[in-house]
């Protein structure tokens, strides 16, 4: 099976038309008001950086699919590109809402597309992270008047050749950002009030090694060090912890001072080892008995690049299936995912379904909180 990103794509056509107004940004009704009385021809600022981000994947033979909203939200810019997509909803009659945004963006997490892509600006950000959280990745195409958010590419084209990275199975950087907006109506009368309203996750295409750097080549064991003592620090009270085979995880045993059985699954809860080389029905047993959520990190296999279904089959696809999709914490150096070339991760759980749903991008972390964006697949 051939892996494709999953982008879902929604436009503010609003977005911007306040800049060349002098409304000093292209919230609320007066906005609204003066678009009803714009030529349609003048409501393309949205639309056509849109286009300008998305043709950077043109020359590239890639497996792409899109999800969007209708019409101008999304689908006339695609039909443009001549893309594969699914419309999943529409507007009413009249302008877009944010209510639009925030419909649009639920149904893309209900889809699991690997990654949103919104062109706006600060408003249709907080109307994304209203609904999205860090839950999923974002990126912003930057098309309105107000960005002061950290979630945007700085230009259209710098969004493009993020996706073009995401798509050709590049390392990417994800990072939690900032979501930003200023009170349009103060502004207007010349008052600066910016605030604070969540976190997006973001890829970032950023300089290859950050954290662990010698000679220009990545230590090995200072990487699994660094990514030892940030899932040790990210371990919460009362939930439990199952740490698959490999070095990279054995590290995360050593930061926590626990014996550690390299070649197997050790249980951990609050600082103790409740079984050490445990089997599937230990692994179930524990799971049905946790008092809290729980969490499996697994490292996959170098050169291979198998995550699950090879020397690991203790996680089992029940096993998988009572800590949850979401619960998988995926660890390695950021050497190892190199090695792998572009190609996928991998899963080989025995159940055909489930494969198919840990499939996508997902996040790995590689270092002390630094994590990257990487694909999962089949095959």
């Amino acid at each position: 099976m051939r892996s494709t990103l999953h982008i879902g794509l929604v436009i503010n056509p609003l977005a911007g038309l306040g800049g060349s107004l002098a409304l000093k940004g292209s919230d609320g009704s007066q906005i609204r008001d003066v678009a009803l009385q714009l030529d349609p021809a003048k409501r393309q600022r949205a639309h056509d950086r849109t286009i300008r981000a998305l043709r950077m994947l043109d020359d590239l033979n890639l497996s792409v699919r899109f999800s969007c909203w209708a019409g101008d939200m999304g689908e006339r810019a695609l039909r443009n590109l001549d893309c594969a997509m699914q419309v999943l909803g529409a507007t009413g009659d009249g302008l877009t809402s944010a209510q639009d945004t925030r419909m649009a963006a639920t149904q893309f997490c209900d889809a699991q597309v690997d990654i949103i892509v919104f062109a706006g600006g600060d408003g249709t950000a907080r109307d994304i992270c209203d609904v999205v959280g860090t839950c999923c990745p974002v990126l912003g195409i930057p098309a309105g008047v107000k960005m002061h958010s950290g979630v945007f590419a700085v230009s259209p084209e710098a969004a493009g050749e993020v996706l073009r990275l995401l798509a050709e199975g590049g390392l990417v950087e994800v990072r939690a950002q900032q979501v930003r907006d200023i009170d349009e109506e103060a502004f207007r009368h010349n008052v600066v009030r910016s605030r604070f309203y969540g976190e997006l996750l973001v890829p970032c295409a950023g300089e290859f090694l950050q954290h662990t750097k010698i000679g220009g080549r990545e230590d090995t064991l200072l990487a699994a060090a660094d990514i030892a003592a940030w899932e040790a620090k990210c371990m919460a009270q009362g939930h439990t912890y199952l740490i698959g085979p490999g070095s990279t995880t054995a590290a995360i045993m050593q930061a926590l001072h626990l014996p550690n059985t390299l070649l197997g699954v050790d249980v951990v809860r609050d600082g103790s080892l409740l079984a050490a080389d445990a089997n599937e029905d230990c692994l179930l047993r524990l799971l049905a008995d946790a008092p809290g959520p729980a969490h499996v990190l697994v490292t996959p296999i170098g050169g291979q690049g198998h995550l699950f279904g090879r020397g690991n089959q203790q996680f089992s696809a029940p096993v998988i299936r009572a800590v949850g999709l979401n619960n998988i914490r995926i660890v390695a150096a950021k050497a190892k995912m190199a090695g792998l070339q572009g190609r996928p991760l991998l899963v080989d759980t025995n159940d055909v379904a489930l494969d198919l749903a840990l499939c996508g991008l997902r996040t790995v972390t590689t270092g002390y909180d630094d994590h990257i964006l990487y694909r999962v697949s089949t095959m």
